[in-house]
């Protein structure tokens, strides 16, 4: 942690308001670091510095190896220097530099646009429109952990695809959700509360997939297991609380297992219409907000 430096700028600038000859000492996110050598030979390191707002680079001189040795690319870093133009572009020629300590990557990452507390709301709402004891109450243990509420609110759907920002597995699994709703009124004959259920549940692993910094990033289980395993165990540890029986646990698991499709299922076939019909839905959802953020492809 570097000490105050009276001097600097306040710390609400961002890099978007940056301007030549500031002095700055801000909490940024270094997205990208590397190690080069001036002509004389002497090491120096090229940075990419970034907040919401944009991304600058960035220059350290002086104590390269020394600085360069506190921190890795994908930190959270506390920077001070000064900044400067250089070929028509505004550069930071840093001085000092050391990894943040509680800084919070949610303020350098991108979020939902949607009020966080608002789909929660539609979350809950959700919830009590499954009318079975059992199922409603798995959901209900799920919302009354708090941690994992709290990541559940906090995850993205994925790290460059649909949803890619945090709130994003929050916003979608509402979307799903609501989807089922809808599918299960057109389609009587469908399962309401398992599609449902299934629905709400279906991404939940991806509360255990990502960690967060400078970017989204995998955790070691969630590069090594992927979040339907992941949420398959989840799942596994509450159902049993909540009194499933093990026929009710093996519909459920089997739509979860198969909500990318039935080749990761035994047969590579759906053994219900209500996993088909949530495949489907969760496509839908995800495929008109990736149209929709990244363009028709």
């Amino acid at each position: 942690m570097l000490p105050a430096d009276p001097t600097a700028a306040p710390s609400a600038l961002t890099v978007a308001s940056l301007r030549p000859g500031q002095e700055v000492d801000l909490t940024l996110a270094c997205t990208r670091k590397e190690r080069l050598q001036a002509r004389s030979g002497t090491p120096y390191l090229a940075l990419e510095l970034r907040d919401r707002s944009g991304a600058i680079a960035a220059r350290v001189f002086r104590d390269a190896d020394v600085l360069g040795g506190r921190f890795e690319r994908g930190d959270l870093v506390q920077v001070r220097g000064r900044v400067e133009r250089f070929r028509e572009a505004l550069q930071l020629e840093v001085r000092a530099l050391a990894r943040a300590r509680d800084a919070d990557p949610a303020a350098f990452l991108p979020v939902a646009y949607r009020d966080l507390d608002e789909l929660e709301g539609f979350l809950e709402h959700l919830v009590r429109e499954v009318h079975d004891p059992a199922l409603r109450g798995l959901l209900e243990s799920l919302l009354g952990d708090d941690l994992l509420r709290t990541a559940w609110r906090r995850a993205p759907c994925s790290r460059a695809g649909h949803h890619a920002y945090l709130g994003g597995l929050l916003e979608h699994t509402v979307a799903v959700g609501t989807l089922a709703l809808e599918a299960a009124q057109l389609h009587p004959r469908l399962e309401r509360d398992l599609l449902l259920c299934a629905a709400l549940v279906h991404d939940l692993g991806k509360t255990r997939e990502f960690t967060f910094g400078a970017e989204i990033e995998l955790t070691d289980e969630g590069r090594l297991l992927g979040h339907v395993e992941l949420g398959l165990r989840l799942l596994d540890e509450r159902a049993q609380r909540a009194c499933l029986t093990p026929e009710r646990r093996l519909a459920l698991a089997h739509c979860v297992l198969t909500h990318h499709g039935p080749d990761a299922a035994p047969g590579r076939r759906f053994g219900s219409a209500e996993a088909l019909a949530l495949y489907r839905l969760n496509a839908l959802d995800a495929s008109v907000k990736g149209a929709l953020e990244h363009g028709l492809t």
